[in-house]
């Protein structure tokens, strides 16, 4: 039997882990899903997501691809055998299979993120948003979020000293909407820089609390530095919570 190619969506909360990617002196995502896998299919297979989250950030949707030689028949019944492998705060939702040459980070045709935060105190939300409990002029933000679209040219808004090829992204929505919890700020792309979404956060709140204004946001793009945007919100407020691929990479039976 030969060796296939598979998606595999997951979720996580990512409180107890050091992001998705391996690390040499931490307990990461990837590490813990590929330790399952090599289990449960005897063949040691690496995995392969459509994007790296850092230490604390969630995942509703995550999509990683893997080689293995898995019988049809045993493909319904691995989904249920990874999460009961899994610990609580990891779950598998579907595996499908893929052409050979399908790539889950390179074949994404778009990614979504949300920020939750809270402005009230929110026992049960811990971990799972930002608290701030200052009043914020949504208006301004979204105003503020719209000039966004505008532009492709986002280095201001990077990780310094990140080793990117370009910093071009395509952002196609940038909302925030109330909510009876708080705000939650959706953001979708093409692709996203390291720690894009919390720096963007961070600057459009302080435009919520008029420490700078909407026209602002002009110049802080065209400046690429970032040094003049606003500071990174916490991890444990982001979700990634979309990944769209086009059907045609999909071929037919999977499990989930």
């Amino acid at each position: 039997m030969n060796s296939k190619r598979y998606f595999l969506e997951f979720s996580y909360a990512g409180t107890a882990y050091h992001g998705w990617q391996r690390q040499p002196n931490a307990i990461s995502v990837q590490e813990v899903m590929e330790g399952a896998l090599n289990t449960l299919l005897r063949q040691k297979s690496s995995l392969t997501a459509a994007g790296r989250t850092d230490t604390g950030v969630h995942a509703r949707k995550m999509v990683a691809h893997f080689d293995g030689i898995i019988a049809e028949t045993e493909l319904n019944q691995l989904v249920f055998r990874l999460n009961q492998l899994l610990p609580k705060d990891i779950a598998i939702h579907s595996i499908r299979l893929v052409h050979p040459e399908a790539h889950a980070r390179f074949d994404a045709l778009s990614r979504t993120y949300e920020y939750h935060i809270n402005d009230v105190k929110a026992p049960f939300k811990q971990g799972l948003s930002y608290s701030l409990y200052h009043p914020l002029e949504i208006k301004t933000m979204n105003t503020a979020a719209s000039i966004l679209l505008e532009y492709k040219d986002f280095e201001c808004f990077s990780k310094s000293n990140t080793d990117v090829k370009t910093f071009f992204c395509e952002i196609t929505q940038a909302e925030w909407k109330k909510n009876r919890n708080g705000l939650v700020f959706t953001i979708s792309a093409n692709r996203f820089l390291r720690n894009m979404v919390r720096a963007i956060v961070g600057t459009l709140i302080e435009v919520g609390l008029a420490k700078k204004n909407s026209d602002q946001i002009h110049q802080i793009i065209q400046s690429k530095n970032r040094s003049l945007a606003g500071y990174s919100v916490p991890a444990e407020g982001l979700f990634l919570t979309q990944i769209d691929y086009p059907n045609s990479i999909y071929l037919e039976h999977g499990a989930g």
